[in-house]
């Protein structure tokens, strides 16, 4: 059942993709502001209630400490603040990338129609494929 609510789930956003009248995820829209507070607050949340993290944190970190290095704790705090300045990168080229995409879109409404059908076609591709038993080699194998 999961499986099929999945795969129905994709289907319903590659139709919101494809459908006459859709938008694109990288439409640019006017959003009302929220403050510095409010932003940092669902930054934080996301990040506290986010499991990967967490086991990071616990099973993938401290394979990477050497107790006879020195102090335990100030290993973990030096790697947990690289992965902090590594994912601090990551997300703000994501973002910075994310921006030009958009810009670049938003003057140009056949790439922002080729980007929709694109989008659409490989989630309904993908919910396909989930849904199928036996996935993607199943209908290879015809």
């Amino acid at each position: 059942m999961i499986r099929l609510a999945g795969a129905a789930y994709l289907l319903w956003l590659a139709w919101q993709a494809v459908r006459p009248g859709g938008v694109s995820v990288f439409a640019v829209r006017d959003v009302p502001p929220d403050s510095p507070g409010r932003l940092f607050t669902m930054g934080l949340m996301t990040n506290l209630l986010n499991p990967k993290i967490a086991v990071l944190y616990i099973t993938v970190i401290p394979q990477f400490v050497d107790v006879s290095r020195g102090d335990v704790l100030l290993q973990g705090v030096v790697l947990g603040g690289l992965q902090i300045a590594v994912a601090a990168t990551v997300n703000s080229s994501i973002v910075l990338a994310a921006g030009g995409v958009a810009g670049f879109l938003a003057h140009r409404p056949g790439w922002l129609r080729a980007q929709r059908i694109v989008t659409g076609g490989m989630l309904g591709a993908l919910a396909v494929t989930i849904a199928v038993p036996g996935g993607a080699s199943h209908l290879l194998a015809g």
